[in-house]
């Protein structure tokens, strides 16, 4: 059998601070194949975006990767030195950040950038470079692309900003995409239409794609599978349709409850009680029992990350709809 476009396994990322180390990333271990689609969801502070960041090596101290390997397609991304990480970003593996100013350049016109993403990764002229940037432009749903070309970021909007920023990660139609919360700013119109140009990009050249998000609307439609974070741990994992239709773990039974779609007309929203545990201060054992209305005793032990039926894994004690191991 072929790698996985990528695995993760047993990945940790600590930040040292002065008031202790924080353990963003604690052991999660993902795995997504050659055109698939994989949903990373949970609250802020979950450790979503890290997870991300650690995968390109882009985390800036006092962050770093402390355990763990980042296989892409079968080779270790920890062990790589930075030229060999930079051969890599852009061209067979690309980010979009959720600030599209971490990916533009404030003083640098749009052509500029997208040609000279082109010509640092494929030996091609500068015209064909400038019809590849054109063709990426339109397909975000930029007008006129010829001419925005030629603005600067100051002069576009913040979804406009953020729909250059995809159509740079686009260009190269990489193997691997991390997406972390790309579509925030967009309106309901221009999500669908990107939404649809990242399922295309799976489907027809195969890209592996993270889509990291706290929006489970757009991660039904979207992926494959999903994995659920919650304080620096995956809890849960399994096909997108079971997960959201059975959820096994009280956190993402949580998750899907507050959704507002789900609540009856004039009732209070659904919502998880209390607050995510310091980073800092994290329990000895699950993490969530604290807000979980199923804990136990037992739930002052680490619990295991148990695969409950084929495909279907999560970290817990107690689940919903809970059967023998499998």
């Amino acid at each position: 059998m072929t790698a996985p476009t990528l695995e993760l396994r047993d990945l940790r990322t600590h930040f040292a601070t002065r008031g202790g180390v924080v353990k963003a990333v604690d052991g999660v271990s993902l795995r997504v194949d050659r055109g698939q689609v994989l949903g990373l969801v949970g609250e802020s502070g979950s450790g979503k975006s890290v997870t991300g960041f650690s995968i390109l090596g882009l985390v800036d101290p006092p962050g770093q990767v402390v355990g763990g390997q980042v296989l892409f397609q079968g080779q270790d991304l920890a062990r790589l030195d930075e030229e060999a990480m930079r051969h890599l970003r852009g061209n067979r593996i690309a980010m979009i950040f959720q600030d599209p100013m971490m990916t533009l350049n404030p003083v640098l016109r749009i052509d500029t950038q997208m040609i000279e993403t082109v010509l640092a990764h494929a030996p091609v002229s500068r015209e064909e470079a400038r019809q590849r940037a054109r063709d990426a432009l339109g397909q975000v749903g930029i007008a006129a692309p010829e001419e925005r070309m030629r603005a600067y970021p100051h002069q576009f909007s913040g979804g406009m900003r953020q729909r250059v920023a995809i159509a740079i990660a686009l260009l190269h139609k990489p193997d691997l995409i991390v997406a972390d919360e790309p579509t925030t700013a967009l309106d309901v119109t221009i999500q669908g239409q990107i939404l649809a140009e990242a399922q295309k990009l799976c489907a027809e050249h195969g890209t592996a794609l993270i889509w990291i998000t706290h929006d489970l609307s757009v991660v039904a439609g979207l992926a494959d599978r999903i994995a659920v974070m919650y304080a620096g741990r995956v809890v849960e994992e399994g096909p997108v349709e079971a997960v959201l239709d059975a959820p096994l773990h009280p956190y993402t039974v949580g998750l899907i409850g507050s959704v507002p779609s789900r609540n009856r007309r004039g009732a209070p929203l659904n919502q998880i009680p209390g607050m995510t545990p310091s980073m800092l201060n994290l329990p000895a054992g699950c993490a969530f029992a604290a807000r979980c209305p199923r804990a136990a005793p037992g739930c002052s032990e680490p619990p295991p990350f148990v695969e409950f039926r084929p495909g279907r894994s999560a970290r817990c004690i107690h689940p919903h709809a809970e059967g023998p191991p499998a």
